[in-house]
């Protein structure tokens, strides 16, 4: 069955709106089974898992499903040489066993509030764009405060439709969380980089995590005397299967989408953004890779910042490529054009809109320009490590060149370096970090218009030995070496950051950076393109009243809903809607690690021994859905018209990597894990049956 994606990440307390279409599409439950404040509900199960990915909760004692990608950091931080728990793979068989995770945080949703005519009330035409933004700033720290008063919950208002609308949205998050279990590394990411953003794929991508809380059952900070958490309600597991054309919701905490872009912002994505991301972050990936082949403790050093980097370097690829073909440029222009023919209409609209484009147009002048210093700034210098390290002193150099330096605030600093420290140290290495600073210093040098340099990289600029001085500004480095950094950080002064080339260089950069990207003329240029998007928006739903238009993604917590469904990328071509096991063996190649099969499933494989989890004799991997979904819903669930969880959602296909940007309701599928193939794993695999036994099972 052909199913064509209907584009929308919904709000989960508006799905009354949409109820009739869901049905429609097989829903066989009540929407306020999904979303209700008072009773519990799906949206009890859903986590915000470190603000960065999904998880699900999948027992009454808290454990949580999410994606191998999303636990990839934790780990990899958590693996040794000894203990490599990347390549073998972590099983808590015993709750005892689960690892704390310092810093990861899971957030669930108490309750949404439409607080658009709260705020919108307080504002008028008269404002002018800092005063607008003062006044909404007021207005949502008092819904905060007077939501979260006498509560232990935190709380947010996030604004939609480009500042249309707002919605309050109260949290409970936990700080406890553990990691419980992880398949090794050739079955969570199997294919690897070649299949990434690709299907078909075979790819067993998920690990599991806990929620610990108080005795109270609330959020505590790590504790020995903490307990499972037992949630208000978690997800059901259906092993019955999933047909083509079944009902697939998916439940998460999408994180950015752009469909509002106009022309002139798929303009610069097309020929300056993403081709400069694209080739930096190459060269970044040839660099590590290189090191990482020699040596499994750079390997595993390196691991999450090289899957990081390699994601969204695919990515750019692919969204430049598919924003061509699939002729997003020509759609948003026919979208201007139709606007500009409806404002002219009417002196009323003339006087609102007029100006709306041109402001779209002059902003998007000045940002492509400067657009190489935002790029390669956070590309070719924030992103690395030791850059990254250096510029978190720039506040202690600050109060150090101060006449009198405040003993309260330096304490302060020293006592955060002090603490954080041996955690950069054990995180990179010095022959793979010089490899990088030479390169993409050079990179920035070449790339960025020498009119947007700062003062130090001009004099870099005009050095012909680089890489020497690069090298000597290196070696001398107080934040080269653990050794001494650990002797300046007992001690700080200010003429040791003052001599120090490498601190200062990029200390220059970074103060150049915020000169250019948030100095008054651009800080004038965003004001005026945020409020001409505004505009623009506003516009379009006047315009087009009966359409339905989506807010974009800013992960907060929404609901997609659709089909199961194979699809056409091209002529000719049928992807069928599932794979199996058959299909991964048949991808084997011992000489190439993307495609690693390790031993025991190789020899599950030889034994058909697939327990309940077979279907037709076989073992399915993974299955492709039409809900609308990006980044952030990594690791959130897949379920049926009951609310049965049947999948975990881990990757969009390539033929639609413009649909942050364009939604491509021809082609947009979603990549799941199909569940039967995680219990696989867990079970039969791992062998760990406690995990097993604390689920709710439907067979």
């Amino acid at each position: 069955m052909f199913s064509y994606a209907d584009e929308g990440m919904l709000l989960p307390n508006q799905l009354k709106t949409y109820y009739k279409d869901m049905k429609k599409a097989g829903l066989r439950m009540s929407y306020k089974k999904i979303y209700n404040e008072n009773k519990p509900s799906v949206k009890d199960a859903i986590v915000s898992l470190g603000g960065f990915c999904t998880a699900e909760i999948i027992s009454p004692k808290g454990l949580m499903l999410t994606n191998h990608h999303c636990g990839y950091d934790a780990i990899a931080e958590n693996s040794t040489v000894e203990n490599d728990y990347l390549t073998d793979g972590f099983w808590a068989y015993k709750m005892e066993e689960e690892i704390p995770i310092a810093g990861l945080t899971a957030s669930i949703v108490v309750r949404i509030e439409d607080v658009t005519d709260i705020i919108l009330s307080q504002l008028n035409s008269n404002l002018d764009v800092d005063e607008r933004k003062l006044r909404i700033k007021q207005i949502s720290n008092e819904l905060i405060d007077k939501a979260t008063k006498g509560t232990h919950y935190s709380a947010y208002v996030k604004s939609f439709y480009e500042g249309n609308e707002y919605y309050l949205f109260v949290n409970e998050v936990f700080t406890d969380v553990r990691l419980v279990g992880a398949p090794p590394s050739a079955i969570g990411k199997y294919g690897g980089d070649t299949d990434n953003w690709m299907w078909t794929r075979h790819t067993g991508d998920f690990s599991m995590f806990r929620i610990y809380a108080g005795q109270d059952n609330k959020p505590n900070d790590f504790a020995m005397t903490n307990k499972p958490y037992t949630p208000k309600y978690h997800l059901p597991i259906n092993i019955k299967g999933v047909k083509d054309g079944d009902y697939a919701m998916i439940m998460g905490y999408p994180g950015s989408t752009d469909r509002f872009l106009t022309s002139y912002g798929v303009k610069m994505a097309i020929e300056k953004d993403q081709p400069s991301r694209v080739k930096i972050r190459g060269e970044k990936l040839r660099i590590m890779k290189e090191d990482m082949d020699n040596s499994d403790e750079v390997r595993l050093k390196y691991a999450s910042t090289y899957a990081q980097v390699s994601n969204y370097w695919k990515y750019f690829i692919g969204q430049t490529e598919q924003l061509k073909k699939n002729k997003v440029w020509e759609k948003k222009k026919a979208i201007e054009n139709d606007f500009a023919e409806w404002v002219n209409q009417s002196e009323e609209r003339k006087k609102e809109y007029g100006t709306v484009l041109k402001d779209i147009e002059g902003a998007y002048k000045i940002l492509t320009k400067f657009n190489p210093t935002k790029v390669y700034y956070y590309e070719a210098v924030y992103s690395v490590g030791t850059n990254q390290f250096m510029i978190k002193h720039n506040r202690l150099l600050s109060e150090l060149q101060k006449e009198e330096p405040s003993k309260d605030k330096l304490d302060k600093l020293l006592a955060y370096y002090k603490k954080n420290y041996k955690h950069h140290f054990e995180s990179v290495n010095y022959a793979t970090e010089l490899k990088l600073l030479k390169r993409l210093f050079v990179m920035y040098i070449n790339d960025v218009p020498q009119e947007q340099y700062s003062k130090k990289l001009l004099e870099l600029a005009n050095i012909k030995a680089r890489e020497k001085f690069i090298k000597d500004a290196m070696n001398n480095s107080v934040f080269t070496s653990v050794e001494k950094y650990e002797q300046f950080i007992e001690n700080p002064d200010k003429k040791t950051l003052e001599n120090d080339k490498l601190f200062m260089l990029n200390k220059d950069l970074f103060d150049n950076y915020r000169k250019i990207i948030y100095g008054s003329e651009m800080v004038k240029v965003q004001e005026k393109l945020d409020n001409a998007n505004r505009l623009f928006v506003k516009a379009l739903r006047e315009m087009n009243p009966s359409k339905k238009y989506y807010p974009n993604a800013n992960s907060t917590l929404r609901l997609t809903y659709g089909n199961v469904g194979s699809y056409r990328p091209k002529d000719g071509v049928i992807y069928d809607y599932y794979t199996t096991i058959d299909g991964l063996m048949a991808k084997e190649d011992p000489n190439n690690p993307e495609f690693i099969v390790p031993k025991k499933l190789k020899e599950l494989y030889a034994k058909k021994d697939y327990g309940k989890y077979a279907q037709d004799g076989t073992l399915r991997v993974n299955f492709i859905s039409n809900n609308d979904i990006t980044g952030g819903n990594s690791g959130s669930p897949v379920m049926n018209k009951k609310g049965h969880l049947i999948g975990c959602a881990f990757d969009g296909n390539w033929e639609a990597m413009s649909g942050d940007i364009a939604f491509e309701e021809n082609l947009q599928r979603t990549i799941n894990v199909d569940i039967r193939y995680i219990l696989f794993i867990i079970d039969k695999y791992a062998g760990a049956t406690n995990l097993i036994d604390e689920m709710t099972i439907i067979e």
